[in-house]
């Protein structure tokens, strides 16, 4: 079991760390394995989620179709996506945000977006970033909820 820490513990904070390796350092072939078929029907959107033991932050790719639109929705954590193929724009809160390849935007936690490809003849990619075990490992909830 593990014991938990408060400011009253500082004194027994380590002076000399040693690195735990996980079982798993390499996921290979992310984007070429099949993706959660439910997560990414759910969505509307291809997502390929990275399968790496990270206790405070995920990664996943996920994908537009052409022309396609990803739900609107909101999370309690915080997400970075770094554009890997295409250009639209995210509609975050009533801003809407231009990116393209190349471009990196930014969604706070719990506001209302989501995302369209503008083009109509190719899909769009991009890395997501995401503090959501961190959240659930502090004891915090990590909810997304779709608009109605």
């Amino acid at each position: 079991m593990n014991k938990k820490y408060s400011s009253a513990n500082f004194e027994e904070t380590k002076a000399i760390l040693s690195a735990t390796l996980p079982d798993k350092l390499v996921h290979i072939g992310v984007a070429s394995n099949e993706f959660s078929t439910e997560f990414s029907k759910e969505r509307k959107h291809p997502v390929h989620i990275v399968d790496l033991p990270s206790n405070s932050i995920s990664m996943s790719i996920g994908g537009l179709l052409p022309g396609g639109r990803s739900n609107r929705h909101r999370h309690t954590y915080e997400t970075i996506a770094y554009i890997l193929e295409g250009h639209g724009f995210s509609m975050i809160e009533d801003q809407r945000v231009e990116w393209q390849i190349g471009d990196a935007i930014y969604i706070p936690n719990w506001a209302w977006h989501h995302h369209v490809n503008l083009d109509e003849n190719k899909p769009a990619r991009y890395l997501a970033c995401e503090n959501a075990p961190m959240l659930q490992n502090l004891g915090q909830l990590a909810i997304r909820e779709e608009a109605q």
